[in-house]
């Protein structure tokens, strides 16, 4: 069963801030085939295990701040990719103590998220 809009937007704000385990499919330097254009991913690419996204696979992460391929990774959602004209938004993690503008996350995932039309929440902590 699909998500509605509504809950796909409660379930990926109420990941910001919170630390949690990736597991990481496309490292960077991944060359993923899609039917129209290859996609190099210039940075770690992974999911949530066991949380299901809005397209009814698991919930996609971007890595920021790493810059080594990894296997898994314990980090903070630092960030939302909201994708207007999709089924699924995306969150972005980055090492704990780090955290991107909205700006510097739309540069980073823009080899992606260029075919999509999207917008950056990034998450700043509370001082």
């Amino acid at each position: 069963m699909a998500m509605t809009l509504e809950e796909r937007k409660a379930q990926v704000r109420g990941y910001l801030g919170r630390t949690v385990r990736i597991e990481i499919d496309r490292p960077i330097g991944y060359a993923h085939h899609k039917e129209k254009y290859d996609l190099l991913y210039p940075i770690n690419y992974g999911y949530i295990p066991d949380v299901l996204g809005g397209d009814g696979e698991a919930l996609d992460v971007y890595l920021m701040g790493v810059d080594t391929p990894v296997t898994e990774f314990f980090g903070r959602i630092i960030g939302i990719v909201h994708r207007e004209n999709d089924v699924e938004d995306k969150l972005i993690m980055a090492p704990d103590g780090i955290c991107f503008t909205a700006e510097e996350i739309t540069e980073a995932i823009d080899f992606q998220e260029r075919y999509y039309r999207t917008f950056v929440e990034a998450w700043q902590p509370s001082v």
